[in-house]
């Protein structure tokens, strides 16, 4: 059986959409499941958090998404294993942003992620998808593999404009799907003292109902110390808030 896909998008940068990649799928490890991250983002940050620099990667998600059809040896060379019974992870390169132009002529090229990952994932319970931060072709792979498309959502003013465009994203897929993309939205970067921030939390919470998580992802500096250190927050502060609130997100996705 194949693996759950879980895209992490949001066409609004700087709103924890990395940090909640990473933090997700080393939450899911750590409740025993077997995890694959993929980094479709051409800047490569989760990559380089995890210490897979571009320039040492032979072989890409660039690579993968460009072959013409699914290669189980080229596929074992792009997979990097993970220690220790960590995440596995496919890593991104900057070529990436030239996928678009690479793939004008082919045919059916929305859904060369989803049929990759039907050939790829039986080995796998999850595969996280942290996405680029604009729509192109890779966006519209992740969302059209995806079982399910998270939605980071700063908790500031500003960042529900841009929720405008995934939105129309969403709808503009929907009219060609044959099932809808199903999406939930994660509030992140919440600072309780605040009153701007309860107040952004209180209107996501009557706009989006049960499509928004219950888990509520904090301001914690924790997070910042980790990406300094190439780590993920359970390496450096297991216990810390940031910590137990990417675990208890992890549980409701498992109770999907």
């Amino acid at each position: 059986m194949s693996a759950f896909v879980v895209a992490i998008a949001n066409q609004k940068g700087g709103v924890g959409k990395t940090t909640t990649a990473l933090s997700l799928a080393a939450a899911l490890v750590r409740l025993g499941k077997r995890v694959l991250l993929m980094d479709l983002d051409p800047h490569g940050c989760a990559s380089v958090h995890l210490g897979y620099y571009p320039e040492n990667v032979p072989f890409s998600a660039y690579d993968l998404l460009l072959a013409e059809t699914f290669d189980q040896g080229l596929w074992d060379r792009s997979l990097l294993r993970g220690t220790e019974g960590g995440m596995d992870v496919i890593a991104s390169n900057v070529k990436l942003t030239e996928l678009d132009l690479d793939l004008r002529g082919r045919d059916n090229k929305g859904v060369l992620l989803k049929n990759l990952l039907g050939e790829a994932s039986e080995d796998y319970d999850y595969v996280i998808l942290d996405c680029p931060p604009n729509m192109g072709v890779l966006l519209v792979n992740a969302m059209v593999a995806s079982n399910l498309l998270i939605i980071p959502i700063q908790t500031d003013f500003l960042a529900l404009h841009g929720l405008r465009l995934i939105f129309d994203s969403i709808r503009l897929l929907n009219k060609v799907l044959p099932k809808p993309v199903a999406w939930r939205a994660l509030a992140t970067m919440y600072d309780r003292r605040a009153g701007a921030c309860r107040r952004v939390m209180l209107l996501l919470r009557n706009k989006l109902g049960d499509k928004l998580f219950g888990t509520v992802v904090d301001l914690d500096t924790k997070f910042r110390e980790a990406s300094a250190s190439g780590k993920v927050i359970f390496d450096i502060a297991p216990d810390s808030r940031g910590a137990r609130e990417y675990m208890a997100l992890a549980k409701e996705i498992l109770s999907l």
